[in-house]
């Protein structure tokens, strides 16, 4: 019982680190820009066909796919971002919501005509295959992987807000624009950056998830309402805050579905309302 509960507990871990490395992309362009982005999905499904495009016809090993989506995603983030997007900063939520939905149905018409409707699948290599045994419980290699992965993006995003100057200057902008750009602070520059960032976070995590959540041209709309969740209940512009919210939906999602699979799926939606009744400005101290 209790190898179990520990199984359930590294799976729920796992699987809230794939939403972790999808939502944190979506906090930093709710929190950060204030943009309601509800396209985020659809970066990461990019992401998602760019490391099976590269893994399965070009024979690019997967692990060296890995950074391909990321900046695959990235790109097309930031081209959009300077299309479309932009034009919105200032526009009322409601209008930048009903522009990425639009955007979003627009993107599976895009991943249904290029790669059809079906399931696409991404071959393992060797090494993320299997399991590993620690204390007479089973890990699986490739869910450490994810772990992992979390662990240093997390790392990584709080050195580069924290410590660099582009993360300075990012806390400048979003405290306020104008004293910013009077500063010589390039707010559009920073802000694409920002965007392109969170984009290519988003195609990272797509990539990663292929193994794990599956990839079809549904995939923006299936899983957005997972990645809103983390941001909602997580706060928005922080990183703690979605790291712990995303951690808790993972594993309070995978043992509801274990332990009462009749009601397992709403599982998640209760921890949402118990956790914004005690945390109403979100776990990391800052609304969505």
């Amino acid at each position: 019982m209790a190898g179990n509960i520990v199984g359930i507990l590294f799976d729920g871990l796992a699987y809230g680190s794939l939403l972790f490395l999808v939502g944190v992309g979506l906090s930093i362009t709710m929190g950060l820009m204030n943009f309601i982005n509800l396209a985020h999905g659809s970066f990461a499904m990019i992401g998602g066909y760019a490391s099976v495009y590269l893994a399965n016809r070009a024979g690019i090993p997967f692990l060296a796919t890995l950074p391909l989506a990321f900046v695959a995603a990235g790109l097309c983030g930031i081209i959009a971002e300077r299309l479309f997007f932009q034009r919105l900063y200032k526009a009322p939520h409601l209008d930048q919501m009903l522009f990425t939905v639009g955007f979003v149905f627009s993107s599976i018409a895009a991943a249904h005509y290029f790669f059809g409707a079906s399931q696409q699948f991404v071959a393992m290599p060797d090494m993320l295959q299997g399991q590993v045994r620690f204390m007479g419980v089973d890990f699986g290699k490739y869910r450490l992987l994810l772990i992992a992965f979390v662990a240093a993006v997390t790392l990584a995003l709080h050195l580069m807000l924290s410590k660099t100057r582009f993360g300075a200057e990012i806390r400048a902008a979003v405290d306020n624009q104008d004293a910013a750009a009077g500063l010589g602070i390039n707010v559009n520059l920073v802000f694409a950056l920002c965007f392109a960032l969170g984009t290519g976070l988003a195609g990272l995590g797509g990539a990663l998830g292929v193994e794990v959540l599956g990839l079809d041209p549904t995939f923006p709309l299936k899983y957005m309402v997972y990645f809103l969740l983390v941001v909602v209940v997580g706060g928005a512009g922080s990183i703690k805050g979605p790291l712990i919210a995303a951690l808790l939906l993972g594993v309070f999602d995978v043992a509801g579905k274990y332990f009462v699979p009749e009601i397992g799926a709403f599982i998640i939606y209760v921890m949402m309302i118990v956790l914004l009744i005690a945390f109403p400005s979100g776990l990391g101290g800052k609304r969505a």
